[in-house]
C-alpha cells in the first residue's frame, strides 16, 4: 500500500452495479490508494443543496486527481458524485479508518483560526488525519442550488473498531470541542465505512 502522504484526496462515487467493473479495475490502478463501501449520511443543512444524493458510495482516495476524473467522466452519473481534494492539517498512522465526517466553516486555510482548529483536533486519539478540504460536485445534470462552502470543508478521517453511532458521536463531542474556541463548523455530510475492497 502506499503512503498515506501521497493521498490527494477521495472520490465518492454512488455505488451501483455499473460501478462495480471500474472499482475491479481501481483495485490493480496504483494511482488508487483504498477503496471503501459506505453509507452516506447527509445532514439537514446541507441537504437542499444535494437533492439528487445517494445513499451509499464508493469512497476511494488518490494521489492523482485527473485520471479518476476522466474514469467517473466516462459514467452516464444518475446521481451525484464527489470529489475532495485534501490539503492535510495533521495525519497519524492509523489502523482502521472507520468514518470519515465533513464539515463546512467560514474559515479557509489561510485564517489563523486554523492552526486552534487543529491543534483541537489533534488532541482527539481517533482521529488519524485532519484535512482542510475543496469540493467538486459531479453530475450529468447540474444542481439548482451551488453549495457556497465548497473551498472550506474540513475533513476528519476517524479509526477504531466503534460502531457508527458512536463514531457519530465522537465527531460531535470533536466538533463542540472546537466549537469553544470560537470555531463553528457545520456538519455536511459523514461516510461510515462498511468494507474496505481494496
Amino acid at each position: 500500500m502506499a503512503a498515506e502522504a501521497e493521498i490527494r484526496g477521495y472520490v465518492c462515487a454512488p455505488h451501483s452495479k455499473q460501478l462495480n467493473s471500474m472499482v475491479e479495475e481501481w483495485k490493480n490502478n496504483t494511482n488508487i490508494v483504498d477503496i471503501y463501501f459506505a453509507a452516506a449520511t447527509f445532514f439537514e443543512e446541507s441537504t437542499p443543496y444535494f437533492p439528487n444524493r445517494a445513499n451509499t458510495y464508493v469512497l476511494a482516495s488518490f494521489k492523482d486527481m485527473n485520471g479518476v476524473l476522466s474514469d467517473i467522466k466516462s459514467f452516464n452519473l444518475d446521481r451525484m458524485a464527489f470529489l475532495f481534494l485534501n490539503s492535510p492539517l495533521f495525519e497519524r498512522v492509523g489502523e482502521r479508518l472507520n468514518y470519515v465526517s465533513l464539515y463546512f466553516t467560514k474559515y479557509s486555510s489561510g485564517d489563523p483560526a486554523i492552526g486552534d482548529l487543529a491543534n483541537v483536533i489533534a488532541r482527539r486519539d481517533r482521529v488519524r488525519k485532519a484535512s482542510l478540504a475543496e469540493m467538486q460536485v459531479l453530475a450529468t445534470d447540474k444542481p439548482k442550488f451551488v453549495f457556497p462552502y465548497s473551498k472550506n470543508l474540513v475533513m476528519l478521517e476517524v479509526e477504531g473498531e466503534a460502531t457508527h453511532q458512536t463514531d457519530l458521536k465522537y465527531c460531535e463531542r470533536t466538533r463542540r470541542d472546537v466549537a469553544r474556541k470560537g470555531i463553528m463548523l457545520n456538519n455536511l455530510v459523514s461516510f461510515s465505512i462498511l468494507e474496505k475492497l481494496k
